[in-house]
């Protein structure tokens, strides 16, 4: 069984902000995957279904941002799943505007929701999928930006990285973390060449 935890603020101010990617990603793996995200359990919003022939949950927590662990956790002491099957769809400001990038596991790199996930875990041992939402103005506040919206410029890369994001947590379900790994962090050097 697979955890897929999306990362974002509740409510309809937060809809369609850069922390909200995460949020974004689940939602519309649950429209590929004819899932419905309606129940309401592990302080989230979730879903249950088959993704590449094992069962999964699509949690969207209701926590807000900082508390995210607090819904991670309770998933994990509920199903008891190693922390290799959590997969976590977060926002960041460092890797390039509209790319993915995987990881097996990490630190925080300064994201509040990770933060939150690793501090209630007591480990850095969960995959994430990361996916780059710009970079902020010289002076901007960090917060102001990532609860900006994304302009009209924007929304298309943003779209075609949150449909990456999906496929790649399809893919690592169904044929593994290296496999996504390998599809998807190399994306960016193929475009170049």
């Amino acid at each position: 069984m697979f955890a897929v935890v999306g990362l974002g603020n509740p409510g309809r101010n937060y809809s369609g902000t850069r922390h909200n990617v995460g949020f974004d990603t689940v939602e519309l793996l649950a429209n590929r995957n004819n899932i419905n995200l309606n129940k309401i359990k592990f302080k989230s919003i979730y879903g249950e279904g088959i993704i590449g022939g094992k069962r999964v949950i699509l949690l969207k927590p209701q926590t807000y941002m900082n508390n995210s662990g607090m819904a991670v956790l309770d998933v994990y002491n509920y199903y008891k799943m190693p922390l290799e099957n959590i997969l976590v769809i977060v926002d960041d400001v460092d890797i390039e505007f509209g790319t993915i990038r995987i990881r097996k596991k990490g630190s925080d790199g300064g994201h509040n929701g990770l933060k939150s996930i690793i501090y209630q875990l007591g480990s850095q041992d969960f995959p994430r999928i990361k996916i780059g939402i710009g970079k902020r103005k010289e002076g901007q506040d960090l917060a102001d930006f990532v609860l900006s919206k994304f302009s009209k410029d924007e929304k298309p890369r943003i779209e075609e990285a949150v449909l990456n994001a999906a496929m790649a947590v399809e893919t690592i379900i169904t044929y593994g973390i290296d496999e996504g790994m390998n599809q998807f962090n190399t994306k960016k050097k193929e475009a170049q060449e």
